[in-house]
């Protein structure tokens, strides 16, 4: 009975243990993890489609696409990861503090960082896993082991496009080669015998399996290609409506508490805050503000 208590309390706290490691400390699990997913996925690729295709007579622009793509995006993840985010220290602190105005919702003036003992710029926040405050904080990201800030955005909003153009990429030259391969094997138009004796037409889920039992790293490996692109894609969407709204991960998630007005710090019949971006000035500004963040002396131009 001891025994049947101590186990699972043991297993529990290393689960506990292993899950902190994993989300409330700063690690570069995630990073490898990501980097191995892409050496499988080229590794596939190099070693099958793209024998396949080049058989097959495929342009050889299109088959090197995928290579291209993954020297940019190494660059920009190298570059996401080691760039400075906006590191609010003793030195640029006045100057940062100016760039943004407090909009008394979401970002209020006087409020201290406990850890690191300075007034809070209007919209930075102190990241729990760097132990920092960012300037203009997104968030945290787990595969580039690095904060999102203002002078990083660009790098990930870059990367974040070149991954989904490369799962894209291989998931289309992937489908095409089994299109190709079906289309010239006259599959389609053949038949088989089912369980029951009978002769049935072929149809798509029979190509499937028949693709599966042939091909079946090919076809697991356009499987989760096209999963990605999906979740990539939406996620590349996401970004992109933040961008041209002037909006952060961080300010959108906190703004969701409050209801939307075209004024600043409305307060209804029953006193309930309303939340308006401040911070937006046009589609094309907010597109500039992400690639050239503003500094104190353009602030004081406007």
């Amino acid at each position: 009975q001891i025994l049947s208590f101590v186990i699972p309390t043991r297993l529990q706290r290393m689960t506990q243990k292993v899950l902190h490691r994993l989300f409330h400390t700063r690690s570069c699990l995630f990073v490898v993890l990501h980097i191995a997913l892409q050496a499988a996925v080229y590794g596939e690729y190099t070693w099958e489609v793209f024998g396949y295709c080049w058989e097959l007579e495929f342009p050889v622009h299109l088959l090197l696409l995928p290579y291209l793509l993954l020297a940019v995006n190494m660059g920009f993840f190298a570059l996401c990861s080691r760039a400075d985010p906006g590191i609010i220290t003793k030195s640029n602190h006045t100057s940062l503090i100016k760039i943004y105005a407090y909009d008394a919702v979401l970002f209020q003036k006087g409020v201290v960082c406990p850890t690191c003992n300075m007034e809070k710029p209007a919209r930075s926040k102190h990241c729990s896993l760097c132990n920092i405050c960012v300037h203009r904080f997104d968030h945290h990201c787990v595969w580039v082991n690095n904060c999102i800030g203002a002078f990083n955005t660009k790098y990930f909003f870059l990367y974040l496009f070149t991954l989904t153009a490369m799962a894209a990429n291989i998931a289309i030259i992937t489908a095409a080669f089994l299109i190709q391969v079906v289309l010239l094997s006259n599959m389609m138009y053949g038949s088989y015998i089912d369980d029951q004796g009978q002769e049935q037409a072929i149809e798509i889920l029979f190509l499937i399996q028949h693709l599966f039992l042939t091909f079946p790293r090919i076809v697991f490996m356009l499987g989760f290609v096209i999963l990605l692109t999906l979740v990539l894609g939406a996620y590349c969407c996401f970004n992109l409506y933040l961008a041209l709204t002037n909006q952060t991960s961080n300010e959108w998630y906190k703004s969701r508490r409050y209801g939307y007005s075209h004024h600043l710090a409305l307060q209804s019949q029953d006193r309930r805050v309303i939340y308006k971006n401040i911070y937006s000035n046009g589609i094309w500004m907010n597109l500039k503000e992400i690639f050239k963040p503003p500094t104190v002396l353009e602030r004081k131009k406007k």
